[in-house]
Parts: C-alpha cells; sequence; structure tokens
C-alpha cells in the first residue's frame, strides 16, 4: 500500500477540484462569463434588498419575514464580496470592481471595509490556524472561554474591544484604531442604530413603557425602528451564522499544513446557521485548496470533490474541536 505525503495528498485534492471546475464549465458555458455572472448576482441581491424593504415599508410583509428574506440576500453579497477579494470579477477594470466592492459593503455594514478585509483575508491565506491569523481570531476563532466566544459571535465590536489587549500582545502590527477606523463610516451607523435600539427596547421594559422620550428622539425612531428591520438584524442573524460557522471549521494551533487548516461541516445542527451563510461550512475548505474560483462554482464541485478530501484525510464533522478551542487534532 502506498502511503502519500500530505504535499501529495493536497495535490491530489486541487487536481480533482480543478477537473471538476473544468467539467462543469465545459458542460455549462455560461460560467465563461464570470464578470457578467458576478455582476448579475449583485444586481439580484441588491434588488431584493431594495424590493423587501419597500414591501415591509408599505406592510406588505411582515418584519420577520423582511429580516429573514433580507439575511439570504446579505449572505449572497458576503460570497461577492470574497470572490471580489481574490478579484474573480473585473480585475482590470477597477471602477466597476471598486463600485462591486462599496456595493457589497452597504448590504452588510457590520464589517471592516473590503479594500481592508481583503488585506487581512490574504494574510489568512498565507497564515491559517496560526495566531497571526487576525481575521479567524476577530470572529471568535482560538478563544478557550465559551462566554467571551458568544460576545465575539455576537457582537464584532465588544469583542475587538475586549481582546483587543491579546491581540496587541500576540499579532504582528496590530492596531485597535486601524480595525476601528476600517469600518467608519458604514459600521459606525450599523452599531450607533444597533445599540440605540437596544437601549430604547430595555428602558421601555424597565420602565413598563411609562417613560417619556424628548420629543426630537420620539421622531427619528420610527426611522431606526424600519433599518433594524431591514438592515441591523438581517445582518446580525447572517454575522452570527458565518462567525460560528466559520470559527468552528477553522482550526487553530497545531497546524502544520494545508490539509489541517478547515474542516468541512456539513452536520444537520449546523443548518439553520448555513442557511445565513450560503453554506459556508460545507464548502470553504475547497477555496483553502483553490482560491481562484467563484462561490457558486464551489457549491458545485463541492460532492464529488468531497469524496476526495475525506479520502486523503480532511476532518469531517470534528465537532469536538470547538471544545478544544480549535485546536487541530487528528
Amino acid at each position: 500500500m502506498v502511503t502519500l505525503t500530505n504535499n501529495e495528498k493536497a495535490k491530489a485534492i486541487v487536481q480533482a477540484i480543478i477537473k471538476e471546475e473544468k467539467r462543469i464549465r465545459a458542460k455549462y458555458p455560461v460560467f465563461a462569463h464570470q464578470n457578467i455572472l458576478g455582476f448579475a448576482i449583485l444586481l439580484v441581491s441588491l434588488s431584493t434588498f431594495l424590493g423587501v424593504a419597500t414591501l415591509y415599508y408599505f406592510d406588505v410583509v411582515p418584519a420577520w419575514v423582511a429580516v429573514i428574506l433580507l439575511a439570504l440576500a446579505a449572505s449572497i453579497s458576503h460570497e461577492l464580496e470574497h470572490d471580489l477579494i481574490h478579484r474573480q470579477y473585473f480585475s482590470k477594470h477597477p471602477f466597476m470592481y471598486n463600485m462591486m466592492m462599496l456595493m457589497v459593503w452597504l448590504m452588510r455594514p457590520n464589517t471592516v471595509n473590503p479594500w481592508y478585509r481583503r488585506d487581512i483575508h490574504l494574510n489568512h491565506h498565507r497564515v491559517s490556524g496560526t495566531e497571526q491569523d487576525l481575521e479567524e481570531r476577530l470572529v471568535g476563532n482560538g478563544i478557550k472561554s465559551h462566554w467571551l466566544r458568544i460576545v465575539v459571535i455576537c457582537d464584532g465590536l465588544m469583542g475587538l474591544v475586549l481582546n483587543r489587549t491579546i491581540l496587541k500582545k500576540e499579532v504582528r502590527d496590530f492596531s485597535f484604531l486601524r480595525v476601528i477606523n476600517a469600518g467608519f463610516p458604514i459600521i459606525t451607523a450599523y452599531f450607533a442604530l444597533f445599540y440605540t435600539w437596544i437601549t430604547y427596547n430595555i428602558i421601555n421594559y424597565v420602565s413598563n413603557g411609562t417613560y417619556v422620550y424628548p420629543e426630537w428622539f420620539a421622531t427619528i425612531m420610527p426611522f431606526i425602528n424600519f433599518m433594524v428591520v431591514v438592515w441591523v438584524l438581517p445582518n446580525f442573524i447572517r454575522s452570527v451564522s458565518l462567525n460560528f460557522v466559520t470559527s468552528s471549521m477553522h482550526y487553530y494551533g497545531g497546524v502544520n499544513h494545508l490539509l489541517q487548516q478547515t474542516q468541512v461541516i456539513n452536520h444537520w445542527m449546523f443548518v439553520p446557521f448555513q442557511l445565513f451563510c450560503f453554506n459556508f461550512g460545507k464548502t470553504h475548505s475547497i477555496h483553502h485548496f483553490v482560491p481562484n474560483q467563484p462561490f457558486y462554482l464551489r457549491q458545485l464541485v463541492s460532492k464529488k470533490v468531497h469524496e476526495i478530501m475525506k479520502k486523503h484525510g480532511v476532518p469531517f464533522n470534528d465537532l469536538q474541536s470547538i471544545l478544544r478551542a480549535n485546536s487541530y487534532s487528528k
């Protein structure tokens, strides 16, 4: 029996991904029009945002329906941003490229700007699984305290404040102010709306609705409530789902090879979270082997590629890793 090295196993997985992608592209010529497809997906996502927001404004759909539909649209815009970071669309057309980057940021206001995220994401591929992987550490990967991890997953700003000292100590060139400034002004607006809405509802609950607000505040509260439904809560659901899945599927510590950076999570318990992060846990490991591939093709190649990945030792549903603070372990 021939025993393959880790490099040979990784090479076999890469070849399987590329082979299956070529087969799909040959079968469906539409995939040759990558720029147009990316822009069309952006338009669908943006139109969904504007359309559902309009329907909610005119009381055609209830708040809970609007939140769910908009969270799904936001999850698509996140995948588009991920592809744009790897320059899958309009790489030779700066205006279109940067316009798409801005649009996906506006649809996902609780993230740093995509130009800054491009830097930390490309660094993530270089140092995945180590203490230098700032991108994953910002969303909870490797945190031992389960309570702190929940805070980080749910509230990126609070998580950054609580973890700034240890990140400054362990991550080269980390700057708290640089990360904060990378979110201005969009993430600032998101958290201003989010915290105002939470405070308002807490005061109402404690005072049993008897507290009298200043007239100016009472005037703007309907606008805040509207923005929370169509902008804040959908992205809260999207980001919690994505942060939980990505921080669970990436390993942290004990990582010495590409094969050890990620696991595939397709367990049924993760289905509600996968729904709002576009099946991230099931397909993102493929991206670590072949980064320059549009997200929709990762979905299409996953079925056949997973067989090869499992054969060559990529972990599947290693849920115990969450209890190990994501430490890699055979």
